[in-house]
């Protein structure tokens, strides 16, 4: 079987979508197990120290009572004294890809 040029470049920009694909996820799972674990534990579920010391919710309970738009905000933002805002350390792609990686804790 012979791929034609247009064949060929279809099949490569595929390739390349699911490698960064995985390259983003990844990201976004080491961001958040170096930047929000501490409270948030590196399973979503809020029973670290920190995390019951400030009542942290679980990523199930979060996801279901904010918008991942909310949580953006939170994170790019900050809450409170409680947590610091993320806004200038993370690209807007990344506090995405992180509130994504969280919200996919709670499923």
């Amino acid at each position: 079987m012979k791929l034609t040029l247009p064949q060929i470049a279809i099949c490569t920009a595929f390739l390349l979508s699911g490698a960064a694909l995985a390259w983003a996820q990844a990201d976004a799972k080491d961001l958040y197990l170096n930047k929000c674990a501490t409270c948030h534990g590196p399973d979503g579920m809020g029973k670290t120290a920190k995390g019951k010391k400030l009542k942290v919710k679980s990523a199930h309970e979060a996801a279901e009572a904010m918008s991942a738009d909310a949580m953006i905000k939170i994170v790019t933002d900050g809450k409170g004294q409680d947590m610091s805002g993320f806004g200038k350390d993370l690209s807007k792609d990344q506090v995405k890809g992180v509130v994504d990686y969280y919200r996919g804790l709670g499923k």
